[in-house]
C-alpha cells in the first residue's frame, strides 16, 4: 500500500508525506456535515431534538446514526452498479430499493450505521441553507476554519486530479451525502480546528463528542473501545489513547482522520492509502505523535 499522512500539533502541520494532491474523504465528509448542521442549530435555524419531516426522528438522532433508518452499504446491488460503472440511481430509486422507509428500530433504541441517514442531512442543510451542499458547507464550516483546497466533487470530471487509485472512473454521486475531496493536510487541519477552535460553543462542542457505544473490540481495528458522536468516531484506540474524528473507505482508497485531546500538545493526524485496510489508516491517525511506525511502501 502507498500512505501519505499529516499531523497538526499546536496548530502546525509538523509532520507530512504527500499531503498535497487532492484525495477523497469518504465518510470523514460525515464530520462536516455534522459541523455544518450543528452551526445551523447554533444559530437557531434546526433543532437537535425536534422530530425532522414528521418521521419519528430527531436531527441528533441521524447524525449519531439511531435514527433507525437502513444504510444503502449492505445493499449488493448497490456495489454491483458501482462496480460496473453505472451512474448514479436518482434518490428515489435509493429509497426504493432500500425500503427507507421502514425503520430497523426504535429511534434512540439502538444503533445503525446509515449513510441514508447522512443524506437526509445533507437535505435539511441544503434546505435551511437555501444553497447546494458546496456552498452552504464552504459558508458555515471550511470558510470560517481557513480551509481553502476543500470541495464537494459531483461529476466524475471534478475527480481529475483527485488521487482515486484503482477506481479513476467512480462517480462520485454514489455518496450520496456528498464527496469531500482535498488535501491531506486539509483534513487534518479541519479537525483540529473544529475540535479546538470557537466555531461551535462548548455545549454543542460537547455534545459533538459525546459517543453512544457502538461495538466490541474487533482485532482488525485499532480501538479498546469504539462508540459514535455527532458526526464524530470517538473511543479508546489501542495505544491506550483517547482519540475523535472519522474513518472512510471507498473504491480504492480509505482515510482516517484523528485528534487526540489528552496529548500535550494535543495533536490531529490524518492519514491516506490505496486499497481497502481501514485498521491500518486509524492506527496510523490514531497513534502518531506518541509513538513511531514504519511505512512499508
Amino acid at each position: 500500500m502507498e500512505h501519505s499522512f499529516a499531523v497538526i500539533e499546536a496548530g502546525a502541520l509538523t509532520e507530512a508525506q504527500g499531503v498535497d494532491q487532492p484525495v477523497p474523504w469518504w465518510s470523514f465528509t460525515k464530520t462536516i456535515l455534522a459541523a455544518a448542521a450543528l452551526v445551523l442549530v447554533r444559530d437557531g435555524r434546526l433543532a437537535l431534538d425536534r422530530s425532522v419531516r414528521s418521521r419519528p426522528f430527531t436531527l441528533r438522532q441521524l447524525l449519531q446514526h439511531q435514527s433507525g433508518l437502513a444504510d444503502y452499504g449492505n445493499l449488493a446491488a448497490y456495489h454491483e452498479a458501482v462496480a460496473r460503472g453505472d451512474e448514479p440511481w436518482p434518490v428515489s430509486e435509493l429509497l426504493e430499493r432500500t425500503d427507507a422507509r421502514r425503520l430497523r428500530y426504535e429511534p434512540g433504541q439502538g444503533w445503525g450505521y446509515s449513510n441514508i441517514g447522512y443524506l437526509m442531512v445533507r437535505e435539511l442543510i441544503e434546505e435551511t441553507a437555501g444553497e447546494d451542499l458546496s456552498a452552504a458547507i464552504s459558508r458555515l464550516v471550511l470558510h470560517p476554519l481557513g480551509i481553502d483546497g476543500a470541495r464537494i466533487a459531483r461529476t466524475r470530471a471534478e475527480l481529475a486530479g483527485v488521487a482515486m487509485g484503482s477506481a479513476s472512473s467512480y462517480h462520485p454521486g454514489w455518496v450520496y451525502h456528498g464527496l469531500a475531496v482535498g488535501p491531506l493536510r486539509d483534513a487534518a487541519l479541519l479537525l483540529d480546528r473544529l475540535m479546538t477552535g470557537a466555531l461551535l460553543p462548548p455545549d454543542l462542542l460537547e455534545a459533538m463528542r459525546r459517543a453512544h457505544p457502538v461495538s466490541e473490540p474487533n482485532s482488525r481495528r485499532p480501538w479498546n473501545l469504539a462508540g459514535y458522536g455527532l458526526g464524530l468516531m470517538s473511543g479508546i484506540a489501542s495505544s491506550g489513547h483517547k482519540v475523535m474524528g472519522h474513518t472512510g473507505g471507498g473504491p480504492g482508497s480509505v482515510i482516517a482522520v484523528y485528534h487526540r485531546p489528552d496529548a500535550a500538545p494535543p495533536f490531529t493526524a490524518a492519514a491516506f492509502a490505496f486499497g481497502d485496510d481501514l485498521g491500518q489508516v486509524e492506527e496510523i491517525a490514531s497513534s502518531r505523535g506518541q509513538s513511531r511506525w514504519q511505512i512499508d511502501d
